[in-house]
Formats: structure tokens, sequence, C-alpha cells
């Protein structure tokens, strides 16, 4: 049997309700997690994960916490039930959750570093209005392309941000920039596109005047050698040191998230199964696409931790969660 692969989902993956199953099969997650969570924060960040509004976890502020949180307490208790990774990834925002698993931060301090995240990429969206579109069904030196004709015609930025599957890229930029490059793939014969309820533009050189500052916002915590091999989302990169994770980070915040690479490059390296931690399930169905012979597995509610911990650890793992959940 090969290698087990643990992926953190990023922004988008945010839902009203999040984590309130889990913490009614396992109450112990409120006090050790959510409330904590809620103290470091300065807000009922508990409460708008389990009861919304949708609206606020559109608010990158919100939402960047949130899902990390949430993938945070999922990892506890897969962790508490005896699984673990050989491997670990994560897409874009994912990549503090991966982190955490690793070792290399430590998860007050991922909680504290992403709020910051998403109230600096909040300041870009308030003066530079922007937003993100997937388009599907076309490869990405088509997408590309088009990209530099819809600048072109606009002369405004947009740019790739995701590179998810061999047909799926996520593009960035301004409003109207993204709004021509719709139309454009639309005639390009693309066979959905799909605007993104993230809150900003993402990973394009838009968010440059950030960079600085939350590169020091880095250098205050600290970061350790990761304890578990990590790819980063910037196309599968080893993440081999402290130093070198805490670049990753840096860099993220404008470079594109090449998940393509990344799962290829797990799969090619012996992983042949993907645990989707945190709320999502859009990682589980790119990586079941990406690396076609792998098994992916959920974990965004109690019963899919149950049946993920059952198949990863076969026998013992159902029966001992079980026991745990009464």
């Amino acid at each position: 049997m090969g290698r087990v692969a643990f992926v953190f989902p990023g922004q988008g993956s945010q839902r009203v309700g999040m984590g309130a199953d889990l913490t009614k099969h396992w109450p112990y997650l409120i006090d050790t997690y959510y409330g904590p969570a809620d103290e470091i924060l300065g807000f009922p960040l508990s409460r708008q994960c389990w009861e919304g509004p949708a609206e606020a976890l559109r608010d990158m502020r919100i939402t960047q916490p949130a899902v990390l949180l949430t993938s945070v307490v999922t990892l506890d208790l897969l962790r508490g039930q005896g699984v673990v990774p050989d491997a670990v990834a994560g897409h874009s925002l994912g990549e503090f959750g991966a982190l955490v698993c690793a070792g290399v931060l430590e998860w007050r301090d991922a909680l504290r570093l992403v709020r910051v995240r998403g109230e600096l990429m909040t300041s870009v969206t308030e003066q530079v209005p922007g937003k993100m579109a997937a388009v599907v069904g076309l490869t990405l030196d088509q997408v590309e392309e088009l990209c530099g004709r819809a600048a072109a015609d606009t002369g405004e930025v947009v740019e790739i941000a995701n590179h998810n599957d061999v047909t799926q890229v996520v593009i960035s930029g301004r409003i109207g920039a993204v709004d021509r490059l719709v139309d454009l793939v639309r005639d390009a014969g693309a066979d959905r596109v799909v605007v993104l309820e993230i809150g900003g533009p993402a990973h394009c050189s838009l968010m440059g005047g950030i960079e600085e500052e939350f590169a020091a916002a880095l250098d205050d915590v600290e970061f350790r050698d990761p304890a578990v091999p990590m790819y980063s989302g910037s196309g599968g990169e080893p993440v081999t040191s402290a130093a070198r994770a805490r670049e990753f980070l840096r860099r993220q915040l404008t470079g594109r998230v090449l998940w393509t690479d990344t799962v290829r490059r797990m799969a090619a390296d012996g992983v042949d199964r993907f645990v989707e931690v945190g709320p999502g399930k859009v990682l589980s169905r790119l990586c079941g696409r990406l690396a076609p012979g792998a098994t992916t597995y959920r974990t965004n509610d109690a019963h899919q931790v149950k049946l993920t911990v059952g198949a990863v650890l076969p026998g013992e793992g159902t029966e001992r969660h079980e026991r745990e959940s009464r």
C-alpha cells in the first residue's frame, strides 16, 4: 500500500455550519479550539462558523480564520484516531493548515497570521476592486493567451491565479479585465465560467503592495522545520526548512497556485490516498482527477470523518471512533 497525504483546502470551501456537526460528536473541541480561537481573535468566530450568515463568511477577515480553524479541529480528530499522513500539502490558504500538520506552525500562531492575511488582502480589495473566476474546459496556455488579450483590451490587470486541474484555471484581476476575459473564454469555447465568492483578486500582482507588511508578520512568529514531508502548493516544491516555509507563504500572495503540479508530484512520490482535511470537498475531487489511480477521502462532517478513519485504518478505526463519540 502507498502513502497517505493530507490536503488542506483554502478559500471557497467555507459554508455556514462548518464544524458544528463535529462539536456535537466531540464536544471537547469547543473548549480546546473554538473558545480559545474566539479569545485570540476578539470576535465570535465559532458562532460565525456554525451559524453564519453566509455574507460574513465571504469576508476574507473571517473566511480565512474560519477555514483554518475547521481544518485544525478536523486534523485533531484524525490524529486522535491514529490517522496520520506521510505527506501534506495545502491549496493557497490551506498551506497554513498543512504547516500546522507538519509541525512548522503552532495552530494559534497560524490563526493569528491568517487573520492578518485576510485583513491585508481586504485592504487591497477596498482600494483596487477585483474578483476571480474559474474557467473550465480550456488549457492553461489558452487562458494565458486570453489574459493577455483582456489586459490589452482594458488596460487593467488580469492574470492566472490557480492551475487546479488540466482544464480548470482560475483567473484574478481588476473587475473590468476579468469581465472582459469571461467574454473571451466563452467565445473560445470554455465549457463553463464561474465567478468565485472569494472577495478579492488573490494570487496576482495586485497583492504586491502588502507583501512587505505580511512578511513582517511572518517574521514575528516562530517557524520550525517540517516534521512531515510537505509539498508547496506553488508547484509541488518540497518545503524543507522553516525559512523555506516562511518564504513560500510570503510569495503566495502574488504567486500562482499550481495544484496540478503539486498533486502529480505527490502521486509520483508514491501517494495513492488523499484525505481532504477541513470543510470542503473540492480538493478530493481534484486529486481524484489528477491522480486517477488514487483513493480520496473527505472529512467535512462527522459521518465523513468516521468513514475516512474506518477506511484508512480498516477494522480498528471505525470501532475506536464510535467509542470516542459516545
